[in-house]
């Protein structure tokens, strides 16, 4: 399994309407491409004071899934215009891990 982790900031006054963004265009824009080998997506805020700090965690059976999903350049960015017109910056590449322990409760 592989994890795709990506993280984007934006101001606090921004933070709501981002994360709007996230739950009721970009994730079910996601899902909808049903894509083999896609798991699910996680989404984490964390407030820091002057700025929020959002981050997702996309789940996948291997890199041909992600590549299924980004093309051949996988490590790039998926940011719709919506939502990078509220964030203040974000990562332009995603970073992939190898899961190599992951216990269901």
């Amino acid at each position: 399994m592989i994890c795709r982790l990506w993280r984007g900031w934006t101001n606090p006054d921004n933070a709501d309407a981002y994360q709007h963004i996230v739950h009721h265009d970009v994730i079910p824009g996601i899902e909808a491409r049903k894509i083999p080998g896609f798991r699910h997506i996680d989404l984490t805020r964390r407030d820091l004071g002057d700025e929020v700090e959002f981050q997702t965690l996309m789940w996948f059976d291997s890199l041909d899934a992600i590549k299924a999903f980004m093309g051949e350049d996988y490590s790039v960015s998926h940011v719709p215009d919506t939502a990078r017109s509220v964030l203040k910056r974000f990562d332009s590449h995603a970073a992939h891990y190898e899961v190599i322990d992951r216990r269901e409760q």
